[in-house]
């Protein structure tokens, strides 16, 4: 089944086509589209959307920098969703709760950065969905699975473990950035890629991503606001 990414801004241009199974059609998906923020470029330089918030409980893996993994927590928030990051290292996601900002001198409630240990989440709806990130290293433990309707968890890898597969098997989508070629063999084992996909992975530039998941491999490069360069630094490959 196929279906068309059309561009953000406007219904007029239409990107190339690519195969998607039925499954996936909400995780890439028009800019009106509930719980979607642009991620970035397609190779015209249409706009890109991911649906990362939904009424379907959904697993997202990152695979690559600090700096993707924020960007996508922030522009979660930018649409209304709260973040809860359980992280070991709080200070690298301080920049969340300054983006977040304060009420009444307290800082917003929106974002909560946490330790690797479980926690009673808020419960999430249509009008405030829910966006949790593991940032836990290359074996997440799955401390927050998704159980109900608009919670979204993002499982942070820095890179591909061996044992990290039965979590990456089990992401409604995928997005990775360049792979060392080890890497990307294991890649290639994991989601049985063909080589001239495994090659590619290898040859990605620091700004571009490649959005992964059931018979979908679509590479788009990352697009960052003036705040957003502000506050994360210049588009990036790595911490």
């Amino acid at each position: 089944m196929s279906s068309r990414v059309r561009d953000a801004g406007q219904n007029s241009g239409v990107a190339p086509e690519f195969t998607v199974d039925p499954a996936m059609l909400d995780a890439i998906s028009p800019s009106g589209d509930r719980g979607g923020i642009v991620l970035g470029s397609g190779l015209k330089g249409e706009p890109l959307t991911i649906s990362a918030l939904r009424s379907t409980p959904t697993r997202i893996v990152l695979v690559g920098g600090l700096y993707l993994a924020r960007q996508v927590a922030m522009r979660a928030m930018a649409v209304g969703a709260w973040v809860v990051v359980a992280t070991g290292r709080p200070t690298e996601w301080q920049v969340l709760a300054r983006a977040a900002g304060s009420r009444d001198g307290r800082p917003s409630p929106l974002v909560q950065i946490r330790r690797l240990s479980p926690v009673e989440l808020p419960r999430p709806s249509e009008d405030a969905p829910l966006l949790v990130v593991t940032d836990g290293g290359p074996t997440p433990q799955d401390l927050f699975p998704p159980r109900s309707p608009w919670q979204t968890t993002v499982y942070v890898l820095p890179y591909l473990h061996p044992q990290a597969g039965a979590t990456a098997n089990a992401a409604d989508l995928v997005l990775m950035q360049r792979l060392p070629a080890g890497q990307a063999e294991l890649a290639a084992r994991i989601w049985r890629l063909p080589p001239q996909m495994m090659r590619q992975l290898t040859t990605l530039k620091d700004d571009q991503v490649v959005a992964l998941g059931r018979n979908l491999w679509r590479p788009l490069r990352l697009v960052t606001t003036g705040k957003e360069q502000q506050l994360l630094g210049p588009v990036r490959r790595g911490d």
